[in-house]
C-alpha cells in the first residue's frame, strides 16, 4: 500500500522542481524579447531622427533655391537687354549726322529688343478690332462708331503680358453707339 500512497512533501518538491525550469526558460525568452524590442526601438528612433534631419535639410535647400530663383530670374533677360542698351548708346554717340544711318540703327535696336521680349515670353497686347476685355485692356475714352459697342477702335498705348499674365493693360479707345439724330 505504501507504493500507492504518495508523500505530500515529495509531491511539493517535485512540482516546484518542475516549475523552476519552465519559469527559467520563459524569463530569458522574455528578457531577450524585451532587449530585441529595445534595439528595434532605438533603430526606429535613429531612422526617424535621420529622416527628420533630411527633411529639414531638404526644406532649407528648397527655400534657398526659391530665394535664388527669385533673385536671379531676371539675369537671362538682363543679358538680352544689355545688347539693346549698347546699341542705343552707340546711336547717341554717333556724330555723323546721317539720319538714314541713325534710323537704320534704331530699327536694328528695336529688333534686338523684340527678340529679347520673345525670349522672355513678353508679348504685345494690340487688340484693335477686338471686343474690350477689362482683364487685358483699359478703356481711356469712347468714340461714336459704326462698330459694335465696346469694340477697340484704337490703341493709344500697347499692353504687354508675360506668359499668360498681364504686365500692363493696353490703353484703348472703344466704340460706343452713335447718338440718334
Amino acid at each position: 500500500m505504501q507504493e500507492n500512497q504518495q508523500n505530500p512533501v515529495n509531491e511539493a518538491v517535485d512540482s516546484s522542481a518542475a516549475e523552476t525550469p519552465a519559469e527559467t526558460a520563459v524569463e530569458p525568452t522574455t528578457e531577450a524579447r524585451v532587449a530585441a524590442l529595445e534595439i528595434e526601438l532605438a533603430e526606429a528612433r535613429e531612422q526617424f531622427l535621420r529622416s527628420r534631419a533630411e527633411m529639414e535639410n531638404m526644406r532649407r535647400r528648397t527655400a534657398e533655391e526659391v530665394v535664388n530663383a527669385q533673385k536671379y530670374a531676371i539675369n537671362k533677360f538682363a543679358l538680352e537687354l544689355l545688347a539693346v542698351k549698347d546699341s542705343l548708346e552707340m546711336a547717341l554717340a554717333d556724330q555723323s549726322g546721317q539720319f538714314d544711318n541713325l534710323k537704320f540703327g534704331v530699327d536694328l535696336t528695336l529688333k534686338q529688343l523684340v527678340s529679347a521680349f520673345d525670349k522672355a515670353q513678353i508679348k504685345e497686347i494690340n487688340p484693335v478690332g477686338e471686343p474690350l476685355d477689362p482683364h487685358r485692356h483699359q478703356a481711356i475714352s469712347t468714340e461714336e462708331s459704326d462698330a459694335e459697342p465696346n469694340t477697340v477702335l484704337r490703341v493709344m498705348q500697347k499692353g504687354y503680358q508675360v506668359a499668360d499674365r498681364v504686365l500692363r493693360p493696353a490703353m484703348v479707345v472703344v466704340a460706343k453707339t452713335k447718338a440718334q439724330e
